[in-house]
């Protein structure tokens, strides 16, 4: 038995937590790579925001904590689909630093 077949053995017996946990690590240890997140310098000056729009993660983050749902955000912006805002929570719990310091400056100026 290979290890692909060893690890599709235990996958199949994992609980969806356990599943869920043993995603993070692996996406934690392929790096910064996070799924639905771009960065590129000639979009929102460079700040990290959602795949297919110029919706910056800092921005979702900001609304959350204002107390906007998750319902209200999807229906607010109708290209954002509900992958899309796990990858930008997933995105702020590994660079909370960064995006809070965006939200301060967006707040100061």
């Amino acid at each position: 038995m290979n290890t692909i077949q060893e690890a599709e053995k235990l996958l199949a017996a994992m609980t969806r937590a356990e599943k869920a946990q043993l995603l993070q690590w692996v996406v934690r240890d392929l790096g910064d790579a996070f799924p639905g997140i771009e960065s590129k310098p000639d979009v929102c000056g460079g700040e990290p925001c959602i795949v297919r729009t110029r919706i910056p993660v800092w921005v979702l983050v900001q609304s959350r904590r204002l107390g906007i749902s998750e319902a209200d955000l999807l229906r607010s912006y109708p290209t954002l689909r509900a992958e899309d805002l796990a990858n930008a929570w997933a995105y702020y719990r590994t660079h909370r630093d960064e995006i809070q310091q965006q939200i301060r400056e967006n707040e100061e100026a």
